[in-house]
């Protein structure tokens, strides 16, 4: 085992302890781990990024289940037409687009450029939603008569595109986006999210991936096992942590991250 691939490793167990302290953000973390310490493609990155999101997010919605504090309606009007929308671009849309999307002079627009691009966009959002207080106004959002109940198959399968397209989860977008157009609580947003990205995730990856790759699997329920380990942990630790200052530190190394997947994109690709 190489250096690079003992701190890809140690990693992934990164990856689930984030997600044991804060509660989200480890997903962000597990597609440039793939990419720049494995070395893998933008296809198989955001592949097996997906797999272990679904994978993770399994365990949350259990909990959930067993709770009662999902909307099985949003997971219908919502969380189905996303599946629609990862399976879309997992089996079909990725797989068409060619390496070198267009040209400008010598410059080459790729589709790593694309994926890697808005995967970095998004983090530095991720990052940037962490630190700020959230400036929405639901209370504005209730008495307003837009039928925005209306929209949400819609956007379901847009944010589900988006996931198939960057390999992650979609969490932090979608607990905001339910709060709002659905008018539900954060608690039963976070756990109907759990079980939105879990079926994202996995459909995407099983209908999708599963067809085009050939899957590694050694590889891939390592890389789980050792999140799960860091989620035990986490979960644990975050007791005697402080939580607001955890969240504080890892979002700006999200905007931190975010800058370096960028510039290394863009300027040395």
């Amino acid at each position: 085992m190489s250096l690079l691939e003992f701190i890809g490793f140690f990693g992934a167990f990164m990856v689930g302890l984030i997600m044991g302290l804060t509660g989200s953000g480890g997903s962000v973390l597990s597609v440039p781990i793939l990419a720049y310490l494995f070395n893998y493609n933008e296809k198989v990155a955001t592949a097996y990024s997906l797999f272990i999101v679904g994978a993770t997010a399994l365990i949350g919605s259990f909990r959930a289940f067993r709770e009662n504090k999902i909307s099985k309606g949003l997971v219908l009007y919502f969380g189905v037409p996303a599946i629609v929308g990862v399976v879309l671009v997992r089996r079909l849309i990725l797989h068409w687009l060619p390496d070198v999307l267009f040209s400008f002079g010598t410059f080459d627009f790729t589709r790593r450029m694309l994926v890697f691009g808005l995967f970095g966009i998004l983090t530095a959002y991720t990052g940037y939603s962490m630190l700020a207080k959230s400036k929405i106004n639901l209370a504005e959002f209730r008495s307003s008569n837009l039928h925005l109940k209306s929209w949400l198959p819609i956007a379901g399968v847009l944010l589900g595109m988006l996931v198939g397209l960057i390999g992650a989860g979609g969490g932090f977008l979608i607990v905001p986006m339910m709060m709002s157009i659905a008018k539900i609580s954060f608690k039963k947003a976070v756990a109907t999210s759990l079980v939105i990205v879990c079926l994202n995730s996995l459909v995407g990856f099983f209908l999708g991936d599963f067809v085009h790759l050939e899957i590694n699997w050694s590889f891939l329920l390592t890389f789980v096992m050792l999140s799960f380990l860091g989620i035990l942990i986490g979960g644990t630790l975050v007791r005697y942590i402080d939580g607001e200052r955890l969240k504080k530190g890892f979002a700006y190394f999200l905007l931190f991250m975010s800058l370096c997947i960028l510039i290394i994109e863009f300027k040395y690709h």
